[in-house]
């Protein structure tokens, strides 16, 4: 039985894994005043009859501190780039100079600083529902134990205790998260 509940926490901290993971892409893309590949990485771009993400019609480089430059493969998609990333919502101006765009990281307001703060608070929300709900589902999985006589009442005592520390503790880490990404975004 005890291979059971190693299986099943292995499986459970997988997916909490995923939600960490999901949640470090969402804080890599905010933007903190400095320049990061990882701020450009949601851009989609029209190309080729559809959308593409920008990784796959350009490489993206941090020649400076608040600089950032795509370098685009296809002269042809230099204008859409460009469109596509003064268009991403992300509040940057880029300016293209042959086959590569410019895009400048301006200077984070505090109102433009706050609302991030607030954008990270909803990610790091998300994140906690998304590990809760692998919660539920390994609490549903030893009561299904016990139903099919599985595993005894002792043992779904003892496998819960264990869910909630690991829950307990993906949530602790998940706040760590937040509040380094708080602390970065405020510097100024």
């Amino acid at each position: 039985m005890a291979a059971d509940q190693k299986t099943l926490l292995e499986d459970l901290t997988r997916r909490m894994d995923g939600a960490l993971e999901s949640l470090r892409r969402d804080f890599a893309g905010l933007r903190s005043g400095r320049a990061s590949p990882a701020l450009l990485e949601p851009v989609r771009v029209e190309a080729y009859g559809g959308e593409v993400p920008l990784t796959q019609v350009g490489s993206i480089a941090v020649p400076e501190a608040r600089m950032l430059t795509v370098q685009v493969w296809d002269r042809s998609l230099v204008g859409a780039v460009e469109r596509a990333i003064r268009d991403g919502g992300l509040g940057l101006n880029p300016a293209a100079d042959g086959q590569t765009v410019r895009v400048p990281i301006p200077q984070l307001t505090a109102e433009r600083r706050s609302e991030l703060a607030r954008t990270a608070g909803k990610y790091s929300e998300n994140a906690k529902i998304a590990v809760r709900g692998v919660r539920r589902d390994g609490m549903d999985q030893t009561k299904a134990y016990e139903k099919k006589t599985e595993i005894s009442q002792d043992d779904v005592k003892v496998w819960s205790e264990a869910i909630q520390k690991l829950t307990d503790q993906y949530v602790k880490r998940i706040d760590e998260m937040l509040a380094d990404k708080e602390r970065e975004i405020k510097q100024v």
